[in-house]
């Protein structure tokens, strides 16, 4: 019988939250935010373990509360406002070799400002990377609301200059629809190889495949106005548990 691939989900989830004081374990729905991150990964396919990396001792009750295992705390100088996410996981990935022998095949990150993630696209980004194993990793993405050929800088003289410079004449100019097609990163779900991540120092590698997502699918969270937002989506039932396809359950 074919052995199942070990695939552990990170939260990462600083205490230090400026925007929005302790957003981590802020309610939204009935539930602290974090959890909605937790239910997504131990209800994935195929997540099977998931841990929250977090330096802050209230986050970490609350995350143990609704299921997720907290072997460590992250330690401070990982947990600074300009902390990229690189270290992080190789922290928790060190941390976990040298400390419990155990070394998954594929990490899954989960970040708990994006709450109105799928299931499905928890599922479909590992699916795709177990397809794939000559890619590095996956990551959502969406058609985004803007077009970047159409976008500018400002230079220190005050005049504009393109923000991509391309073979096209003046791109800006162009019918949006003539332009190439181009894809933003959500930050809902990134899936990579664990090598990609301590053999190749990055948390994507070079060879990156997508999964495309539906834009309306998409809630960040990261300021009072985007929570307003998350808080309206749940209260007017246009967004529902069924939608995302899980449930949050207390232990």
């Amino acid at each position: 019988m074919e052995l199942k691939t070990e695939v552990l989900a990170i939260i990462p989830a600083r205490g230090g939250s400026k925007s929005i004081p302790r957003k981590n374990v802020h309610p939204l729905g009935g539930h602290p935010l974090i959890a909605y991150s937790i239910a997504a990964g131990r209800s994935s396919e195929f997540v099977t373990r998931v841990i929250v990396s977090t330096d802050n001792d209230e986050i970490a009750e609350v995350s143990l509360r609704y299921g997720a295992e907290v072997p460590f705390m992250r330690p401070e100088e990982h947990a600074l406002d300009n902390t990229p996410d690189l270290p992080v996981f190789e922290h928790a990935l060190e941390w976990l070799a040298e400390h419990e022998g155990y070394h998954p095949e594929i990490v899954v990150q989960l970040r708990p400002t994006s709450p109105f993630r799928r299931l499905w696209h928890v599922d479909s980004a590992v699916a795709r990377l177990i397809e794939r194993p000559d890619a590095d990793a996956v990551r959502t993405v969406i058609v985004p609301f803007q077009n970047p050929f159409k976008m500018w800088t400002i230079q220190p003289d005050g005049l504009m200059q393109p923000l991509i410079k391309t073979e096209f004449k003046e791109a800006y100019n162009m019918p949006r629809q003539a332009l190439p097609d181009v894809y933003w990163q959500t930050g809902y779900v990134d899936a990579a190889w664990a090598d990609t991540i301590l053999t190749k120092h990055s948390m994507t590698g070079d060879r990156i495949l997508p999964l495309i997502i539906d834009p309306g699918d998409w809630v960040d969270i990261d300021s009072p106005d985007d929570w307003r937002r998350a808080e309206r989506l749940l209260e007017s039932g246009e967004l529902t548990m069924h939608d995302l396809g899980y449930n949050i359950v207390v232990r």
